[in-house]
């Protein structure tokens, strides 16, 4: 069953064109019917590996097999590839759905599907694969899938060019992810994640390639230009770095943006829930090696919490709709990122959910309010859409109440903490910050400070997406006034059961992830540190567990860091009380206040008086608004450091080289030299019988002289 689950998009994908030459609708239908009986697979393999079977692996064949180098072809189900099936499979159903309504004017719709199902198909051979070259497969796979939805319009030279510029930013990441890979074959001899994993789990020997004799991991190092370095961390790294070209991390992102150039659908679909959510599904699934490797963790959460705050600050200015959701999400990986820096895994897995459903629901209503406005998206030319869309309008209301983190802190329902969805995620990953900050983890306080910055950011930039879309006047032109596109059913239906993911489950899957239940539910399938501890449940276990020895770190260090977090733990329970959770009451309530200062901001800003586009405290032709306008300029940098070199390079070794060289003194040399040969042999033949015998009695007489001589 779980094999159809992979399979039934792939056949959809394959079917929609031949389907689509008699009717666009039977492809259309084909597809969405094959994406929707693989999310209902999914969510019961979900319930069922969750909260009853043990995690276990379908080998269908084997793939490779040269020598050492063994990869099967094989469907791995455990709790994280159980989960990030039902978010790939539930968004990209109702992506489908929503599409046969947004792209009902396209001529190209079976086309469209085809990429849809087949991005499907690749996102899920990468959550399920086995070993890291499977992994790889559908790593490329949804690359290349991007690369054709974002360049979908291919007569638009922008969307070519962002295609392009997705396509080769995701490839620079690649490489590290590429060497990664490489590094765990000398090291493990093996690619699987289970002997990989089980290796470092234990701390056992290993004998790389060219070692004499079997090396204790932690002992392990890899010589790198002129210095060495433990093993596991530039493992790590080098992963990392593929990461954060998937998840547009912090230098690797400047392609998340731009990809807006495709169809909404797509935004939704790959720039929301699934694709850029590849990197994090990654770091979990290597969630045990970055437990012992202390470095590449530090690493993960500066570049996480530093892409938190710099996608939030550039998303106060943007006027697209689609781009500020677009920085949104980049903002929101952060989190993720930084909450697997410190051991958050299970926190970073609890918001990828919570974050799929509150994300794919706000780009699906910004769709809906593109096509309502004939495809325009500069917020400047909407406001007062409340009254026109009021369905839509609540849809977005709900998406921006879970992003923006609206609960009640320290008041739980079920045993789950009270509020959207957003709410309970992101609050885990900030305590979990500051827990680990407690416990001496480096740059854990920086991505304590930051999260909570970037949670006052995030609903300055949300409310302003509300307000001046939804609020005021209506500031479209006469002709769209006067004949605005009806929003389709399809596409209201496709938003209602994210809108209640959005609403409701941070709270329901608040125990299995990061609850007293995370232990038994994700069991090996990511790294739980203390799990073993009966009195320490979910984050509090994580951040307050007992660290695994690193490198040369004696027990002795690693028994001190312990009693250090048990002292921690003691301060904390005297303070509060948080559904299970322990920590000083002023961490619980910071998140909510950031949230609240945020919200009235915006509402000061932006729905105060009858004008929300005056001039605020981020006024247009400053100094700080040129900053963020352009982005930190981070894209300036790029084309003034590699582009602009890059061409003027190439135009010299084009003009000069190729031309002035090359084509010169070889094809076209050749050519101008044996035509001017072939002019003078012209030359030669005049036609006259006295030069041809002339040059026959020359010819004579050298032979004669030759003999003689």
């Amino acid at each position: 069953m779980q094999v159809l689950i992979v399979l039934l998009p792939l056949l959809g994908a394959l079917l929609a064109m031949p389907l689509g030459r008699g009717s666009a609708r039977t492809a259309e239908i084909v597809t969405t019917g094959l994406v929707f009986l693989a999310a209902l697979l999914a969510w019961w393999t979900f319930f069922a590996v969750g909260f009853g079977d043990s995690e276990r692996t379908i080998r269908l064949f084997t793939w490779i097999a040269v020598g050492d180098l063994t990869a099967d072809w094989a469907v791995r189900v455990d709790a994280l590839s159980a989960t990030m099936m039902i978010v790939v499979t539930t968004v990209s159903s109702l992506v489908h759905l929503y599409s046969i309504g947004y792209m009902s004017e396209d001529p190209s719709r079976p086309r469209f599907f085809a990429y849809l199902s087949l991005f499907t198909f690749a996102m899920l051979m990468l959550v399920t694969a086995d070993n890291l070259l499977q992994l790889f497969f559908g790593w490329e796979g949804v690359g290349l899938a991007s690369y054709l939805l974002i360049g979908f319009w291919h007569h638009k030279s922008s969307a070519n060019d962002a295609s392009i510029k997705a396509f080769v930013m995701n490839r620079v990441g690649d490489v590290g992810l590429a060497l990664g890979i490489m590094a765990c074959f000398l090291v493990f001899r093996s690619v699987e994640f289970d002997v990989i994993l089980e290796t470092v789990r234990a701390g056992g020997l290993v004998q790389p390639y060219g070692a004499a004799a079997p090396i204790a991991l932690p002992d392990l190092q890899i010589q790198f230009l002129d210095r060495t370095y433990a093993a596991v961390e530039i493992i790590g790294v080098l992963l990392f770095i593929g990461a954060m070209g998937k998840s547009a991390q912090f230098l690797l992102h400047t392609w998340l943006p731009d990809a807006m150039e495709g169809p909404t659908p797509v935004s939704a679909l790959i720039h929301a829930a699934t694709m850029v959510t590849a990197g994090v599904f990654l770091v979990c699934r290597m969630s045990d090696l970055y437990a012992v490797a202390p470095g590449a963790s530090a690493l993960i959460t500066v570049i996480g919490a530093t892409t938190a705050i710099y996608a939030a600050t550039v998303g106060l200015v943007q006027p697209d709709i689609k781009r500020v959701i677009a920085y949104s999400t980049a903002s929101q990986l952060g989190y993720m990122f930084f909450a697997a820096g410190v051991g958050g895994y299970g926190a970073a897995m609890f918001h990828l959910t919570t974050h799929a459903f509150f994300k794919a629901l706000l780009f699906l209503g910004a769709g809906a309010v593109i096509h309502f406005s004939h495809h325009e998206q500069d917020m400047r030319f909407m406001g007062g859409l409340r009254q026109q869309m009021p369905i839509t309008f609540l849809m977005m209301l709900l998406g921006t109440l879970a992003i923006t983190g609206v609960g009640i802190p320290m008041v739980t329902l079920f045993g789950a903490p009270f509020g959207f969805a957003g709410f309970v995620s992101k609050d885990m990953i900030i305590e979990s910050a500051f827990a680990a900050s407690e416990a001496g983890q480096s740059f854990a306080i920086y991505a304590f400070v930051i999260g909570l910055l970037a949670a006052t950011l995030t609903a300055f930039y949300s409310w302003r997406l509300i307000f001046l879309t939804f609020g005021g006047k209506w500031r479209a032109p006469e002709e769209v006034r006067r004949h605005p596109h009806g929003v389709p059913s399809t596409m209201i239906v496709a938003m209602l059961p994210l809108a209640v993911g959005a609403v409701l489950a941070g709270m329901l899957f608040y125990k299995p992830f990061v609850g007293d239940g995370a232990a038994g539910f994700w069991e090996q399938a990511i790294h739980v540190p203390g799990a073993h501890a009966g009195e320490q449940h979910g984050l509090e276990a994580e951040a307050h567990a007992e660290p695994v020895p690193h490198g040369e770190e004696s027990l002795a260090e690693a028994a001190r860091e312990a009693d250090h977090g048990d002292a921690i733990l003691g301060e904390a329970e005297a303070a509060a009380d948080h559904g299970g959770h322990h920590f000083p009451a002023w961490v619980l309530w910071a998140p909510f206040i950031a949230m609240v200062l945020g919200t009235i901001a915006a509402w000061f800003q932006y729905s105060r008086g009858d004008d929300p586009l005056r001039p605020g405290l981020i006024g247009e032709g400053g100094m700080l608004y040129g900053f963020l306008r352009n982005r930190w300029y981070i894209d300036d940098l790029y084309r003034n450091a590699f582009l602009k070199p890059a061409r003027l390079i190439g135009r010299f070794l084009w003009k000069r080289g190729d031309e002035a060289t090359i084509d010169r003194f070889g094809p076209n040399g050749l050519s101008a030299l044996t035509g001017a040969s072939a002019r003078g042999a012209v030359r030669g033949q005049s036609g006259y019988v006295f030069h041809y015998a002339f040059v026959m009695l020359i010819g004579v007489t050298i032979l004669l002289l030759i003999i003689l001589l």
